[in-house]
């Protein structure tokens, strides 16, 4: 998942998003509104993990904010305040769950994992799209009675494809899927995680499920029984 962490302590935000990267999610972390706003305008997230105290603004307004401009992906409140009415508040506003500080970080991961679920192709830390399904947790991906490992950006690359099945995702929408705000992905990063990611379904039978879709971008779906073989 691609998922925007805001958190003004420094010694929570850099745990965060080392644990978050290190099971392989795309983490945007970020210390102000300002920044997270802009950030919510611009970029399309799986995720959104707020405090609720910012040195300017607040989480609450940031929830209010990305529901008021349309957007659905489920947001989880971080928050010292732990009474019923704050709690309230919070989902009033748009969240989706809520979390009181201290962090405890299996916890948090529970949540994520959690909250994650919401796409109807993701059943525990497998997507699942015909006889194709990828375990995000292994980063293996098998079909039928094959199976083959991939790396963490393959992997990455693969469920974005698998929450978005047979639609076309442009070059823009894989590129800020994959790489955090932060980091500028060379010319064509995009053409060579598309070849290594093929490579590998070739191993199994179903490097044809990447279609390209020229001037447009890529889809991934299942062909016919005589694209696709074991």
């Amino acid at each position: 998942m691609k998922i925007l962490v805001v958190e003004d302590d420094p010694e929570l935000l850099e745990p965060l998003n080392t644990v978050l990267s290190q099971i392989g999610h795309v983490v945007d972390g970020v210390e102000t509104a300002e920044v997270a706003t802009w950030l919510l305008e611009q970029q399309e997230y799986d995720l959104l993990i707020l405090d609720w105290m910012l040195p300017t603004g607040s989480g609450i307004d940031l929830c209010q904010h990305y529901r008021m401009i349309g957007k659905t992906a489920p947001v989880l409140m971080l928050t010292a305040r732990d009474s019923t009415g704050d709690k309230v508040m919070g989902l009033d506003a748009g969240a989706d769950d809520y979390l009181v500080k201290p962090v405890d970080m299996p916890e948090l991961l529970a949540r994520v994992r959690a909250l994650g679920r919401r796409s109807h192709h993701w059943q525990d830390s497998i997507f699942r799209l015909g006889e194709l399904s990828l375990d995000v947790s292994t980063l293996t991906v098998a079909y039928r009675e094959q199976t083959v490992a991939l790396s963490h950006r393959e992997t990455q690359l693969l469920e974005l494809f698998l929450r978005h099945p047979r639609q076309i995702l442009t070059r823009d929408q894989i590129e800020q899927a994959l790489w955090n705000w932060e980091t500028e992905p060379g010319h064509n990063a995009i053409t060579v995680q598309i070849r290594r990611l093929r490579q590998r379904l070739q191993v199994i039978g179903c490097d044809r499920w990447i279609e390209t879709v020229y001037g447009a971008g890529y889809r991934f779906s299942e062909p016919s029984p005589k694209s696709c073989h074991a």
